[in-house]
């Protein structure tokens, strides 16, 4: 590569005047990319800031603490399509550092992943701390420097396009090349200092939250699940499938999770209140539900309707569509009014919620928005407005559903970066 500043091409630093690398981020990206730095230019300096006294945080509560590392998918044309914004973008870095990639750089460093039946990966001890003991000790092996509780005020420009971070104490730190691994913020003063450089940032908003159900009845069902639900929120063209989870809030799980993220500014500009239409049955129309229930009634005629479910629902939540619909528990199947059967038909394809409000999870939140992928050379990850700065992560507008997409997005571009071409 070509050096910058006072050395002249080819030339490698010397121990008197080394050529400073700086990482700005104490998470996934962050580690994954001054690791790999410090591999690749083994006579650089590699130093990694982070604001905090925490290091790999989100890393440590992702997956109930399991660590979501990756999804097994390795088809990058399928890969990219699990990710609402930068799916043209991570076409170019995934080529650069697949799926594969990822999977053979932990286990090449002693940490092997399993593969569950919904496609996530993790650590086969199913603990985050073997993801996190990894990058600690890789970091120090390859001789990274890390500090914290270091934060980044201002970043100056020399004229060799060399930086000067100027931090919140007063002090500053200087390099010739920069990568921003910051991650994502929700409040968008939070990136007043990336502003200052120029760029533009989409604004930040919630990606990935649950829906909140105020006092509605079905919260008392809270720890009931249901595998495969069709989801719709009313007057938008959202629509999701998957499993769902009934909270003591409201609703989470998959299916949840991928309508917050594909209708992330949708539903912020809704101010997180809808109607979000659920389909508990998808594999029956309401003329097959029909059918299903003249079968019951000349079938189980004599069985009481509340304790004889011809559907694969949980007992619990079959019981409270009965109880909606105004069935009483004495009920047979024989007696079943229309003007029930209606109620109950209709709760069990197009059962609606209102929806008043989102729920996420402290340090595991997502956002959709962050630095403009139109400002960034995906095959580089630098910048194109400023020479020699680099960025990875969730720090740019790329997010992804769950199941492991955000951290192999934040594994790519951090080894992308960390290239740096």
């Amino acid at each position: 590569m070509t050096t910058q500043g006072k050395q002249t091409n080819n030339q490698e630093p010397s121990i008197e005047n080394p050529y400073r690398v700086i990482v700005i981020g104490g998470g996934a990206a962050g580690f994954f990319a001054a690791i790999n730095c410090a591999l690749l230019y083994p006579n650089y300096t590699v130093t990694l800031l982070e604001k905090t006294n925490k290091l790999l945080a989100k890393v440590k509560v992702s997956g109930g603490g399991r660590c979501n590392v990756t999804h097994a998918c390795f088809d990058n044309k399928l890969l990219v399509k699990n990710y609402p914004r930068g799916e043209k973008e991570l076409q170019n870095v995934f080529s650069r550092f697949t799926t594969t990639d990822t999977i053979n750089w932990f286990q090449k460093r002693g940490v092997e992943l399993k593969t569950e039946e919904d496609g996530r990966m993790f650590p086969v001890t199913n603990t985050s701390e073997s993801i996190i003991n990894c990058l600690m000790q890789e970091a120090d092996k390859a001789g990274v420097k890390i500090k914290q509780e270091v934060t980044i005020e201002e970043i100056l420009r020399d004229e060799d396009d060399s930086f000067v971070l100027i931090t919140s104490k007063g002090g500053n730190f200087q390099c010739n090349k920069l990568i921003i691994a910051t991650g994502g913020n929700s409040k968008e003063t939070a990136y007043n200092w990336l502003h200052k450089l120029g760029h533009t940032v989409q604004k930040p908003v919630p990606s990935l939250f649950t829906f909140n159900l105020p006092k509605h009845p079905i919260t008392e069902l809270m720890g009931v699940s249901v595998p495969f639900v069709k989801v719709k929120i009313a007057n938008t063209k959202l629509e999701t499938e998957g499993p769902l989870l009934i909270t003591h809030w409201g609703m989470s799980g998959p299916a949840i999770l991928k309508a917050s993220a594909w209708g992330a500014r949708i539903l912020n500009d809704l101010n997180y209140n809808y109607t979000a239409l659920i389909n508990w049955l998808p594999k029956y129309t309401e003329e097959k539900l029909r059918i299903e229930f003249n079968n019951q009634r000349e079938e189980n005629g004599a069985k009481t309707i509340i304790n004889n479910s011809p559907f694969e629902l949980p007992k619990r939540l079959w019981e409270y569509f009965v109880t909606k619909a105004n069935i009483a528990d004495t009920f047979r199947w024989a007696d079943l009014p229309k003007k029930q059967a209606n109620i109950l038909i209709n709760s069990l394809i197009n059962d609606e919620y209102k929806v008043q409000g989102k729920t996420t999870f402290k340090e595991e939140f997502v956002t959709c928005g962050g630095i403009s992928l139109k400002e960034i050379d995906v095959t580089t990850m630098q910048s194109k407005l400023i020479p020699n700065l680099y960025f990875a992560g969730e720090i740019i507008d790329v997010d992804g559903i769950t199941g492991g997409f955000n951290f192999q997005n934040a594994w790519s571009t951090a080894w992308v970066a960390a290239n740096l071409k």
